[in-house]
């Protein structure tokens, strides 16, 4: 995982339009309307990036896609205790979308989905195969409110990112991404902007156009980002956001009831003068069953880059803590939920997820080249309670925590070397090693797992 990327992630399809548009990480954030002149067209694939259906350009369509294919390898999955892959497992995704502006105020955008699995011992999970399903399917209605500000509607089917992705992410990781049913308003002022939500998660099922609302789960709430608002020091921006969040069969180690759950949170987030951070601060309250939950966590990644030096390393570490459950035997819960994570939460591994857990995670970043970066890091993993368990990414609880007290789960060590071969093709091969801890040790198997992915990505 590249940890500068995450930095600059929030801050795509946000800024100025240039003259030559980039590809986004949300891909609904593209605005290629600039590819509306032919003579800025310089790709192969520009002429369907922008196609004119009405004089005056006042009504056009723009076209893309992605095909993503990626081996990866286990050895020992889940320290042992899944079944083994015979070969690896081939993961395909192909995706194309259609993104038609009526006008400068109305907007339809759909895209189809595809993911494959193949090489796995045991099922595909939901985050691992979807053969055919519509992705997004919404539409936009935008108004301006004077003074420069402006209001989006956003009705339908579609992927949320917020911030760090540690609450709200599409998770790109593994091969299906996460997506959602239902609204959003945006509202553009003074160097602000805020999302007004209230949506319900997709339930991923394998086959073809099945997949539907999940209504066991919601998830509404505000979120705002003020960028370098002149207020907070050193040209730093600022995310405050409130999350509410049910599931009706929430489990945890302690046990499984229904879960309703408030999130309120901070986040500065800046660089200068080489120095990037990344700083957030979250509190959690509500019911839990017939008992209270009072959770919280502090995440920080805090990097400096020596843009003189050849290769332009970046020195970052990322240190964070989550709450865990001090009690199992009372109704109450203190174990931090992390709602709709990334998938690949620490590492592309996407082992361990962020509840009931305190770790250090130093990281180096090189550019031999213009186009080709090299990351070494190494995440030292412990538990913060006694009495509660791990998760992984999605909230499996993987292991209890009444079988040992021992805090230390595991410490994992990757190597990740990206590629950018040209502006739409990037070509990734990552290398994980983790060892397992006395906690591991003392509550099931505990080999060491060895892991190995390389990915080809396409856009257009």
């Amino acid at each position: 995982m590249l940890i500068a990327s995450l930095l600059a992630a929030p801050a795509r399809g946000e800024e100025t339009t240039p003259a030559r548009p980039s590809f986004e990480y949300l891909r609904q954030d593209e605005d290629w309307s600039a590819l509306c002149e032919p003579a800025r067209r310089m790709q192969w694939y520009d002429a369907i990036k922008c196609v004119p259906l009405s004089a005056g350009r006042a009504v056009w369509l723009s076209l893309g896609g992605e095909v993503r294919e990626r081996y990866e390898y286990t050895h020992h999955p889940l320290w042992g205790e899944d079944p083994q892959d015979k070969h690896g497992v081939f993961l395909q995704r192909y995706v194309l979308h259609s993104d038609l502006h009526l006008g400068p105020h109305l907007r339809l955008f759909g895209q189809l989905y595809s993911a494959l699995e193949d090489g796995r011992a045991g099922p595909p999970s939901p985050s691992e195969e979807n053969r055919l399903d519509l992705q997004q399917g919404f539409l936009d209605l935008s108004t301006p409110l004077g003074a420069g500000a402006a209001a989006t509607v956003r009705v339908g089917r579609q992927e949320l990112r917020y911030g760090s992705a540690r609450l709200v992410d599409v998770r790109e990781g593994p091969n299906v991404r996460r997506k959602f049913d239902g609204g959003r308003v945006r509202i553009e002022a003074g160097g602000w902007q805020v999302d007004g939500i209230a949506v319900r998660p997709t339930r991923i099922e394998p086959g073809v156009f099945d997949d539907d609302i999940n209504d066991a789960q919601a998830l509404w709430g505000a979120y705002a980002v003020g960028r370098s608002p002149a207020w907070l020091p050193f040209g730093s921006s600022l995310d405050l956001y409130y999350l509410g969040y049910t599931e009706e069969e929430a489990r945890f180690d302690q046990g499984t009831a229904q879960e309703t759950r408030h999130t309120v949170g901070l986040r500065l987030w800046g660089e200068r003068s080489g120095w990037d951070w990344n700083w957030e601060f979250i509190y959690q309250f509500g019911r839990f069953g017939r008992g209270d939950i009072r959770a919280w966590s502090v995440a920080s990644e805090t990097g400096y880059t020596a843009r003189a030096t050849p290769w332009s390393p970046r020195l970052g570490l990322s240190a964070n803590i989550a709450s865990g459950d001090r009690n199992p035997a009372d109704r109450d819960l203190q174990t931090f939920n992390p709602l709709f994570p990334r998938g690949n939460y620490f590492s592309e591994l996407a082992l361990l997820g962020p509840r009931n857990f305190f770790n250090l995670h130093p990281a180096l970043t090189v550019h031999p080249t213009a186009r080709l970066s090299l990351t070494a890091d190494v995440d030292c993993f412990w538990r913060l309670e006694h009495d509660d368990g791990i998760y992984s990414p999605s909230g499996r609880l993987l292991r209890s925590g009444r079988g040992s007290a021992a805090r230390y789960v595991s410490t994992e060590f990757s190597l990740n070397a990206t590629w950018q071969i040209d502006p739409n093709m990037s070509l990734t091969g990552i290398y994980a090693h983790s060892f397992p801890g006395a906690f591991v040790t003392q509550t099931g198997p505990a080999k060491d797992i060895d892991f190995l992915e390389i990915t080809l990505t396409a856009q257009f």
